[in-house]
């Protein structure tokens, strides 16, 4: 793997949801990354962008930044893709070729095919890619992997996670509509997250016992209402819910062991902080102060939550480019979970209850 010398010359395509609330605040706290450029056709985006990171260059396009860099009047060392997952191997083999290295939002990429194409492009190019799975750093996710190794909960034997909020509206950009085959919907979108935590948890995956991909709008796109059971090689279960269309919530994690229980309520904080326009940097970001339980029977206690630590990414992705340590996300970890998410959709179509 190349090395390259700090700062790391970095640019962002797309700045949507992705670009402007996690990525660019998360490269902007980080000495270690200059923010040359965003790359966005939107002009509010653009002028978005122009206000918080006045140093920063906007390109209108992909095509111009390809061409920017063949020029040589534009030198990086990273590019970061947040884009829609529909581009990311025709965008990623090109930057490949150029010698750069990449962080691709999740998921790698519409379907495992193209997802080889990238990392067998990358290993022949000798350039690091990694995958943005950023909710192995939330607050409550820590919390629990820390449990799970202590022993707290003993032998776990069932794992409920859940991603679900009341948004009948949608999002109000492309997942609203895209379909399966360009990777539109939760399974994509969410699973991508869920799917990869209890695999970092639990292990691999034997079986997809069940799923239940829902839609209940009239207009075309993805599953918003899923469900997906999986029998991990290890024995346990794992159960996990997306919903956009969720007036009530359950917990966020519910989990059982052979000696206790953890349930957590409420989405991890680090995301709506960035939201607001807080500094990754500040005091108290990554705090959750969510109710979370651990115990058995009438013995239960309420725990403190390890603080969330979205910032840690990019620390050990700068560190992997300058120096020899790993990359915090391997790209055939997000490739074994888009195969099981393709086997998904291929196993349990989309439903249209209400229609």
């Amino acid at each position: 793997m190349s090395h390259c010398d700090l700062p790391i010359r970095t640019a962002i395509v797309g700045f949507g949801v992705a670009g402007s609330v996690f990525h660019a605040p998360l490269i902007d706290a980080n000495e270690s990354y200059c923010l040359e450029c965003i790359v966005t056709g939107n002009t509010e985006r653009a002028k978005k962008g122009q206000e918080h990171y006045p140093q920063t260059e906007i390109i209108r396009d992909f095509a111009s930044l390809l061409a920017a860099l063949d020029s040589g009047r534009l030198v990086l060392d990273l590019v970061i893709l947040a884009t829609p997952p529909e581009g990311h191997c025709r965008q990623a083999k090109a930057l490949i070729e150029r010698g750069l290295a990449l962080v691709i939002d999740k998921p790698l990429a519409t379907n495992r095919e193209e997802g080889e194409d990238i990392i067998q492009a990358a290993r022949t190019a000798g350039t690091p890619i990694t995958v943005f799975q950023n909710r192995r750093l939330d607050a409550d996710f820590i919390t629990l992997a820390r449990l799970i190794k202590n022993n707290d909960l003993g032998v776990v034997h069932s794992f409920e996670s859940r991603f679900t909020w009341w948004m009948p509206e949608g999002f109000g950009n492309w997942r609203d509509t895209t379909p399966i085959s360009q990777a539109g919907g939760l399974l994509y979108d969410l699973g991508s997250h869920l799917i990869d935590q209890a695999i970092q948890l639990f292990g691999p995956v034997d079986t997809v016992e069940h799923a239940e991909l829902d839609r209940h709008s009239s207009n075309p796109g993805g599953d918003e209402d899923t469900f997906v059971s999986l029998i991990h090689r290890s024995g346990v279960r794992t159960r996990l819910w997306m919903n956009g269309l969720a007036a009530q919530g359950g917990p966020r994690f519910h989990v059982l062991g052979s000696r206790g229980a953890f349930v957590k309520y409420g989405l991890d904080a680090q995301e709506a902080a960035l939201s607001r326009g807080e500094s990754p940097l500040g005091e108290g970001y990554g705090v959750d102060d969510s109710i979370a339980f651990v115990g058995a029977g009438e013995d239960i206690q309420q725990v403190s939550l390890l603080p969330g630590n979205y910032p840690g990414y990019y620390c050990q992705l700068a560190h992997a480019l300058t120096s020899s340590g790993a990359l915090p996300v391997a790209a055939e970890e997000a490739l074994y979970v888009l195969a099981i998410i393709e086997d998904i959709h291929r196993r349990f179509p989309l439903r249209h209850p209400t229609q």
